[in-house]
């Protein structure tokens, strides 16, 4: 958890202070929802416009669009668009993205519940890393959970390498959740890109 609350730490540096020197309900509300939407618009952005342009120009869709063209419009529910890597080696803590290269959540296609997981070649090539497995697990739970089928979407350079084995042991927690689901809920997997 310490890690977590590193990370973490700052992006809500300017609410903290803003608190410790306003002590106004009004002002830290605004100042959370404002932080709030920024912290969204960038999870939005993946890796960011460039990195989005260069999918577009291979003749890809980013992540979220597939996700768009997949799910029933309006139906999606994202799960843990904030969360980023804990990684502090190779100067990985220079450089973060909100929901880092995966976005997962739950949605209906033809009225009827599904989990999906769409990784974003944007982010770090889609690779995998701890929290990012520990995000598409989440999803993996939950559709085991309600007997719902679970869509993994995949579009990713492989293990994140920088993680060494936590990117590797959060690729056998999802093969640990394929084999449980095996037989029990519909898993789909549509490969969309280097993987």
């Amino acid at each position: 958890m310490r890690g977590v609350a590193r990370q973490r730490a700052p992006v809500f540096a300017p609410l903290l202070q803003s608190a410790r020197m306003t002590f106004s309900v009004k002002d830290i509300k605004k100042d959370f929802k404002e932080l709030l939407e920024e912290e969204r618009q960038m999870a939005l952005e993946g890796g960011g416009a460039k990195r989005v342009e260069r999918q577009h120009a291979r003749g890809k869709l980013t992540a979220r669009e597939r996700l768009d063209c997949l799910l029933d419009e309006g139906s999606f529910r994202e799960y843990d668009a904030f969360v980023r890597h804990r990684c502090v080696d190779f100067g990985m803590e220079k450089e973060q993205y909100p929901g880092d290269g995966v976005i997962t959540g739950q949605g209906t296609i033809n009225g009827r519940l599904v989990f999906v997981f769409s990784q974003d070649f944007t982010v770090f090539g889609g690779s995998l890393s701890e929290t990012n497995a520990e995000k598409i697990c989440k999803v993996m739970d939950k559709a085991l959970t309600v007997g719902a089928p679970v869509i993994g979407l995949n579009d990713s350079g492989g293990a994140r390498i920088q993680e060494g084995v936590g990117s590797l042991a959060g690729y056998a927690e999802v093969f640990q959740r394929n084999v449980m689901s095996s037989g029990v809920v519909p898993q789909i997997s549509v490969i969309m890109g280097p993987c």
